[in-house]
């Protein structure tokens, strides 16, 4: 795989694993646990990297302002694909406005 460069205010989709009693709507490849209630499955993150640290890692920003710091190379990060971009940009759009008028929102 060739090496990804990645700059301050590109949109990335970062594919997070969850487990929870009840996926929600966007939820894909749901499995249920072998002896119990729970299911894991991946939901597809829309944030966007917010510094290209020293280290080359990527520190990536959410909606409500939290920070997340992977590598660029993380097989669950991905650049959108252009109808992607097209489609959900309201999504990486609300990344970028960002939560400036919400005092409760700590990073």
């Amino acid at each position: 795989m060739s090496t990804r460069t990645f700059q301050p205010g590109d949109w990335v989709i970062y594919r997070l694993q969850k487990v929870s009693a009840s996926p929600g709507p966007r939820a894909q490849d749901v499995v249920p646990a072998a002896h119990g209630e729970e299911y894991s499955y991946l939901v597809d993150k829309f944030w966007v990297v917010d510094e290209v640290l020293g280290d080359g890692k990527l520190r990536l920003r959410t909606r409500r302002g939290k920070t997340h710091v992977v590598a660029p190379t993380d097989r669950r990060l991905r650049r959108p694909r252009w109808w992607e971009k097209w489609l959900l940009a309201g999504r990486f759009q609300a990344v970028e406005s960002g939560p400036e008028n919400d005092a409760n929102v700590a990073n």
